[in-house]
C-alpha cells in the first residue's frame, strides 16, 4: 500500500486491498462526516469536516488505500461571507454540469441560529474551489440549524436536503446548483431525530438514511444510522412498520461495537465494478478514541425486502475488498505512478507530493516547450511557477525509476 504525506503519513495507512480483504478503518486520521465521489479521473476522493483546515480530501483507487490530496480551500479562497469565525463542517461533493460543487456547513458550536449553508466551485476533484457564497443562515429561513447539507439530482432537477436535530427539509435548486430556485419553499420530510441526511434511490423507493444520537463524545457517543423509505423523494418516509419519519420513526441501520463507538454520518453509497454497494462513514476506535473520528468502510446489501443492511449491525474489523478492475482492489500507483500536484496558499508556489520514497526530478516546462526550471526532489517538490502568467497554461515532467509523468496545469 502506499502511504500519505508528511503529517498524515502514518495515520492514512492501516488498510490494504492487495489480498483482496481489508481492516478498519481505512483512514485513521481524523476525518468526521465523509462525503465520496468517483471523479472523472476514475480517482475516488473524500472530503471531511475540516479537522484538517480548509476541508481534508483524500484520493483512492479502490475505496480501501487512501494517500492525502490536499484542501478544497486555502486561506485566500476560504468561505468568509458568513459565519466568518465558524468552522466548515460536514461538505458534500457532486458532479453537477461538469463541474465539482461543494456544498458545506459553516457553524459555531452551539449557535444554531446564526449557521448556514455554503457552496462552492472547481474543474478539478483534488482542491482550487472558489466562488465560495452563501445559500442561506438558519435566522434566514426561520429554520435552526441549517448544517449539513446533502444534494440529489432526480428527474433532471437538482434538490438540497439538511437538518440537525431541528427536523430535516429539502428545497429544490437551480439549474447549475449554485441557488436556490425562484418560488421553491423548504419542505419537511422528517422530525428532530436525526442529523446528516444522505438519500439514496434504490429498486423504486428513496431511502432516508440519517444519524440519531451524540457524535463527538468519544467513549460516551451514542451516534448510529437508522434508515427509513419512501415512494417520493419528498416522503412520506416510513420505518419497517409503517411509521412515518415525521413522528421520528426509523429502522436500525448501524450501531456501536465493541471496538467503535459513535458510528455515522455517512457518506454515498458508491458501487464497485461487481453491483455491490459501500459505504463510509466516521467512529471512535475503542482502543484510541483520542485518534478522533476516523473513517470506516463497510458493505451494504439488500434485502429481499428491499431494505440496506451491513453484516451484524454494527462495524466489521476485517471483510473482503470492493472489486473493481478484475481484482478485488487496485494499487494507488495505478497508471498514475503516484503523483499529486497541489496548489499552495502561495499563488506563485505550486506542490508535487510523490506517495513513494523514490527520487525523481522535475521541470517546468512552458507550453511552447521551454524549459523554465528544474530540480530534483525524494518525496516533495516545492516549484516557483513565477515566471508563468496568471490564468495561463504550463507543463510540468516528472521523471523517476519507471517512467515519466506529464501534468498539464492552469496558473491560477
Amino acid at each position: 500500500m502506499i502511504c500519505g504525506v508528511g503529517l498524515f503519513a502514518a495515520s492514512a495507512c492501516g488498510a490494504n486491498a492487495a489480498d483482496g480483504y481489508y481492516s478498519n478503518p481505512v483512514i485513521g486520521y481524523s476525518l468526521p462526516d465523509p462525503t465520496v465521489i468517483r471523479a472523472e479521473d476514475g480517482f475516488f476522493y473524500v472530503y471531511a469536516t475540516e479537522d484538517t483546515h480548509n476541508v481534508p480530501i483524500y484520493r483512492s483507487r479502490n475505496l480501501v488505500d487512501w494517500v492525502y490530496a490536499g484542501t478544497a480551500f486555502n486561506d485566500r479562497t476560504r468561505p468568509m461571507d458568513f459565519v466568518p469565525n465558524g468552522s466548515i463542517w460536514a461538505p458534500d461533493i457532486n458532479l453537477v454540469n461538469g463541474r465539482y460543487v461543494l456544498y458545506y456547513s459553516k457553524s459555531e458550536w452551539g449557535k444554531t441560529w446564526e449557521c448556514g449553508i455554503g457552496v462552492a466551485v472547481s474543474d478539478r476533484p483534488n482542491g482550487g474551489f472558489h466562488d465560495a457564497h452563501k445559500l442561506f443562515v438558519s435566522s434566514e429561513v426561520n429554520i435552526e440549524n441549517c448544517i449539513d447539507p446533502f444534494f440529489i439530482e432526480d428527474e433532471g432537477r437538482n434538490y438540497l436536503f439538511w437538518g440537525s436535530f431541528h427536523d430535516i427539509y429539502g428545497v429544490e435548486l437551480s439549474a447549475d446548483g449554485l441557488s436556490i430556485r425562484e418560488g421553491s419553499v423548504p419542505r419537511r420530510i422528517a422530525g428532530g431525530m436525526i442529523e446528516a441526511t444522505m438519500i439514496v434511490r434504490h429498486n423504486g423507493f428513496y431511502y432516508l438514511i440519517g444519524s440519531a444520537g451524540t457524535c463527538c463524545e468519544g467513549a460516551r457517543s451514542t451516534y448510529r444510522l437508522v434508515v427509513a423509505r419512501s415512494r417520493s423523494l419528498f416522503g412520506p418516509y416510513v420505518d419497517r412498520n409503517g411509521r412515518t419519519a415525521l413522528d421520528n420513526h426509523f429502522s436500525p441501520l448501524l450501531g456501536k461495537s465493541a471496538r467503535v463507538y459513535g458510528p455515522g454520518h455517512c457518506s454515498e453509497f458508491v458501487t464497485d465494478d461487481a453491483g455491490q454497494t459501500w459505504v463510509m462513514y466516521h467512529g471512535f476506535q475503542a482502543d484510541n478514541v483520542d485518534a478522533g473520528r476516523v473513517v470506516f468502510l463497510d458493505r451494504v446489501v439488500w434485502g429481499d425486502d428491499g431494505w440496506p443492511s451491513i453484516s451484524g449491525s454494527q462495524p466489521s474489523v476485517q471483510s473482503e475488498a470492493p472489486l473493481f478492475g478484475t481484482s478485488a482492489g487496485i494499487d494507488e500507483t495505478g497508471d498514475d505512478s503516484g503523483f499529486l500536484f497541489m496548489p499552495t496558499e502561495h499563488p506563485d508556489m505550486l506542490r508535487v507530493e510523490a506517495c513513494h520514497d523514490l527520487p525523481f526530478s522535475w521541470q517546468l516546462v512552458s507550453m511552447s516547450g521551454v524549459t523554465m526550471a528544474r530540480g530534483k526532489s525524494s518525496r516533495t517538490a516545492i516549484i516557483g511557477t513565477g515566471m508563468v502568467a496568471s490564468g495561463h497554461p504550463y507543463l510540468v515532467r516528472l521523471s523517476y525509476r519507471d517512467g515519466t509523468k506529464v501534468g498539464k496545469l492552469l496558473k491560477p
